[in-house]
């Protein structure tokens, strides 16, 4: 992934990342937030409250959604950030985070993104927008 500047971005502009979701970074992530639940931590507990395997906090998608954002544009504020959360994504999971730029408010420079996760079979997880803008320096 090319980290871009928010100068350099351009309507259509998009990409797409492999976060972690893996057994041991859910943990960490839900003993760090205090959501230390069995269908966030175990397979066998999420699969007595009906669900095929552990899942990832919905707050946890939403974060991943976000460190995509910064990773891809180094000098991006999120104003908002509105998700959706179709269906659960499993932890232990392959899921792609895709962002793709559709809209530019030349005014204020912000920069309107459509975000996805999606899981291995290209299914829905979470969708949702965010506004962003440039980072304005403090010194000037």
């Amino acid at each position: 992934m090319a980290v871009k500047r928010f100068d350099e971005l351009d309507f259509g502009d998009e990409v797409e990342t492999r976060p972690d979701v893996g057994m041991e970074r859910v943990t960490l992530f839900a003993e760090a937030t205090g959501m230390k639940v069995g269908r966030f931590l175990d397979h066998e507990a999420a699969r007595k409250e009906g669900l095929p395997s552990a899942i990832v906090p919905g707050v946890m998608s939403q974060g991943l959604l976000t460190a995509a954002v910064h990773s891809w544009i180094s000098d991006a504020v999120i104003e908002s950030i509105d998700t959706i959360f179709r269906a659960p994504l499993q932890v232990d999971s392959t899921p792609t985070c895709r962002i793709t730029v559709t809209d530019r408010d030349e005014d204020t420079g912000a920069v309107e993104l459509d975000l996805v996760v999606v899981n291995e079979a290209n299914e829905t997880r979470v969708l949702g927008t965010a506004k962003v803008r440039p980072r304005v320096d403090a010194s000037g």
